[in-house]
């Protein structure tokens, strides 16, 4: 991979993983409602399931995504029901405060799980995977693709856990801890709008 390439690489994986998505969105609202602490097991099954969902594409399985219709399909059914249950998880969350609830953060293995019904990690991975891997040395291209998303989509994605801890005291408020899990909630809701349109 040439330096210019890897240049590139750098910076889409910075921008694909600081803005806006599904992951980011509930990063964001665990760590208001659960401290980022208690949120740090969710970036890490982040950072863990999009590395393996980026091998799973390099070994071929984004080609099965592209070319089969009903598998893309029933991904997208599985992804958007799961999101909206999410929501509802989001939305509800606010009664935790007073400890009348069962609600917590994801734990890694949901976390990364979640990646492959998460459309925003497929753009993603078959993206990178498609437009970094083609100079030649196609194995060592996608190890280096891996590795810099890993290392770059951790700390990226846990300043959106971070910044919802720093907001956790002035949302502390149950009015106002509510109006914000609703609000995630739809965010959430609404960065389905991509999958229903592809």
């Amino acid at each position: 991979m040439s330096s210019a390439t890897l240049i590139s690489l750098l910076v889409f994986s910075f921008v694909s993983s600081i803005t806006p998505g599904p992951n980011n969105i509930m990063l964001f609202a665990s760590g208001v409602n659960f401290g980022l602490r208690k949120t740090w097991p969710h970036a890490i099954g982040i950072a863990v399931g999009f590395g393996v969902l980026l091998a799973a594409v390099g070994l071929g399985i984004g080609v099965i995504i592209e070319t089969s219709p009903m598998f893309a399909l029933g991904l997208k059914i599985a992804g958007g029901l799961y999101m909206l249950y999410l929501a509802f998880r989001i939305a509800t969350a606010g009664e935790i405060k007073n400890g009348a609830s069962s609600a917590r953060p994801m734990t890694v293995m949901e976390a990364a799980l979640f990646q492959w019904v998460n459309p925003k990690a497929w753009v993603m991975a078959i993206t990178a995977m498609s437009a970094y891997t083609g100079e030649g040395n196609y194995w060592i291209n996608v190890v280096i693709v891996i590795v810099v998303f890993v290392v770059i989509n951790f700390p990226s994605v846990t300043c959106w856990a971070g910044f919802g801890h720093l907001l956790s005291n002035w949302l502390a408020h149950p009015v106002r801890l509510k109006v914000f899990n609703i609000t995630m909630a739809l965010a959430l809701v609404a960065s389905l709008w991509p999958l229903l349109m592809v």
